[in-house]
């Protein structure tokens, strides 16, 4: 049976639509893009201090980084740009003007009792690349109620995710990566608190996910372009595994500081990665096993920018071990949750295609290997593209 000579047309109207779509969103994921705060608790007897490393201008502008993972997302990227073009003697006074509307979306929490805390010191760097999102840092001291009841720490879910560390225990002391406007666990007065391996490696299963979906596009990206290789499990699962196992080796001795690599070298070459797979699955089928070694390659690469993330969250040696395995193995779960997702939606077009009235030259598209192929065709085009553009974007901008 022969496709109509407008079937093509169609495919290729369908996937310059959708490449022209992807790229102009992909373009908003570059500048400003903000790391999670991390803040440096020292609870004493009577008082708290807190250290921390933020956005400054993020929570000026009240930027809702509960939505958002850049700001030039935000709607009120005009007012961050605003507040990111000043200096730090214009920053400083502004802030001192807003603390009274910021300081109670910081919750200090002893015993279900508030305490609002003070502002004692702010450094500000100045200017710098302004395409980079500056961090400054607030020194924030509360008096406790008289007592031992112990302090929660963390803000409000529009702050963004948040990293607690308590300071004073070395390196078995607490540390935790919350969101959604969660609180730290109790930590004690004059004491540190410490966890169980279990607990931790729980905790880093939601991190790891999260890494990837939704943040990380450009690892969701290259896993695509992993399953639209080819629709038989056997070269899939090769390269998974290959994947996963590169990744991990490198998470783990990037994590442990043995292998370093600068981010300006990783992410350009994470970027051509997906290039590669895009153009190799244009070419057809090739060699399952030269295709698996340069996965594993990748992967390779793919772990120094999990790691770079890790690294943010200041584990302590203590939890390092359970923290590893929990963010590894929230990673899986979010390559397959992609993997199985992609399936399901060919699977599905497919299957809607047998009940749509189709003219007789395109009842094609009705056998699931056609239709996946038709997908792989117009997927690996627009996966090409975009990491052909932030290749380019990564090296010169």
């Amino acid at each position: 049976m022969r496709l109509s000579p407008l079937f093509p047309l169609k495919l290729a109207h369908f996937a310059a639509v959708s490449i022209l779509f992807v790229m102009l969103a992909s373009l908003r994921l570059q500048a400003h893009e903000i790391d999670p705060a991390i803040s440096d608790v020292a609870v004493g007897q009577e008082r708290v201090e807190i250290e921390i490393q933020l956005s400054l201008e993020s929570i000026l502008a009240d930027v809702d980084l509960s939505a958002v993972e850049d700001t030039a997302q935000a709607p009120e990227a005009e007012v961050y740009d605003r507040f990111r073009a000043l200096g730090p003697e214009e920053l400083r006074p502004m802030l001192q003007d807003a603390w009274s509307e910021i300081a109670p979306r910081i919750v200090i929490d002893v015993d279900g009792a508030r305490v609002v805390p003070e502002l004692i010191a702010t450094e500000i760097p100045e200017v710098g690349d302004f395409e980079l999102a500056r961090v400054s840092v607030l020194t924030l001291q509360a008096a406790l109620p008289e007592g031992d009841a112990p302090v929660q720490f963390g803000w409000a879910a529009q702050y963004g995710d948040l990293v607690v560390r308590q300071v004073g225990g070395g390196e078995d002391a607490y540390a935790a990566f919350l969101s959604d406007g969660d609180l730290s666990e109790p930590l004690p007065r004059m004491e540190i608190l410490t966890e169980g391996m279990g607990a931790v490696f729980l905790r880093y299963i939601p991190v790891g996910f999260d890494h990837i979906v939704p943040l990380g596009v450009d690892h969701i990206l290259f896993v695509l372009g992993l399953f639209l290789f080819s629709l038989h499990l056997r070269p899939l699962l090769f390269q998974v595994t290959a994947f996963t196992a590169a990744h991990t080796i490198t998470l783990a001795l990037a994590s442990l500081e043995i292998v370093t690599l600068s981010a300006s070298i990783v992410e350009p070459l994470i970027a051509a990665s997906i290039v590669y797979v895009g153009v190799e699955n244009l070419r057809g089928r090739g060699n399952v096993w030269t295709r698996t070694a340069l996965v594993f390659a990748f992967g390779l690469l793919h772990g120094l920018g999990f790691a770079s993330v890790l690294g943010d969250f200041g584990i302590s040696a203590s939890s390092f071990v359970g923290a590893l395995l929990g963010f590894n193995l929230g990673v899986e779960i979010a390559q397959l949750a992609v993997i199985l997702a992609a399936f399901v939606l060919v699977w599905l077009g497919a299957r809607l295609a047998r009940v749509a009235p189709l003219p007789d030259e395109e009842l094609p598209v009705r056998n699931l290997q056609v239709m996946y192929r038709a997908v792989s065709v117009v997927g690996s085009i627009i996966i090409s593209l975009i990491g052909a553009w932030w290749t380019i974007e990564r090296v010169f901008f």
